[in-house]
């Protein structure tokens, strides 16, 4: 029986491509063309949050929208993310902790196809915003699996990532 051909590329192929895509085990997939207003702010109200409580830190920081090469076929794009011990210009090491806000379109890529992968890479917390409902799901990597903490809308959560101790109170997140 002839197995189905796919195409499988590499960040090399990835450098030459115009727009926004994302590489995920060699599989192309296009970005929206630019984020919607609320997105933008959830994603600013964790910017905010995180880097005040990272004041103290430094070693770790927060980045938004930054790509992640994490092998020669994976390069993607989290909405915020905090990572430590950055050096050059690109981001090559496992982050600390992912954001992703979910939408209808990128809904099925951030529960699903990147929630596998930041998981095996070993992203220590990954948290799935969702802006309809108001909502974050936070997960805690354990023993290599994602375990859910739980839902957040208006209620706080306070974490370490490695010395530095940090909070987000969910209830600044959700402009109205």
């Amino acid at each position: 029986m002839a197995l189905a051909y796919s195409e499988h590329y590499t960040v090399r192929d990835y450098a030459l491509w115009e727009g926004d895509w994302e590489l995920i085990h060699g599989a192309p997939y296009a970005m929206a063309p630019s984020p919607s207003i609320s997105h933008q702010r959830i994603e600013k109200g964790f910017l905010f949050q995180f880097d005040l409580s990272l004041k103290k830190c430094t070693n770790c920081e927060v980045l938004a929208e930054i790509d992640w090469q994490s092998s020669d076929d994976t390069v993607v794009r989290p909405d915020v993310l905090i990572a430590c011990n950055i050096e050059g210009e690109k981001l090559t090491k496992t982050p600390e902790l992912i954001v992703e806000i979910v939408s209808p379109t990128s809904a099925k890529r951030d529960e699903l196809t990147k929630f596998e992968l930041y998981q095996q890479e070993g992203v220590k917390f990954y948290i799935l915003a969702y802006p309809d409902e108001k909502m974050a799901k936070v997960y805690r990597l354990h023993e290599g699996r994602f375990i859910k903490e739980a839902d957040y809308s208006n209620e706080r959560f306070d974490f370490k990532i490695r010395e530095c101790d940090l909070s987000i109170d969910f209830s600044q997140i959700w402009r109205d």
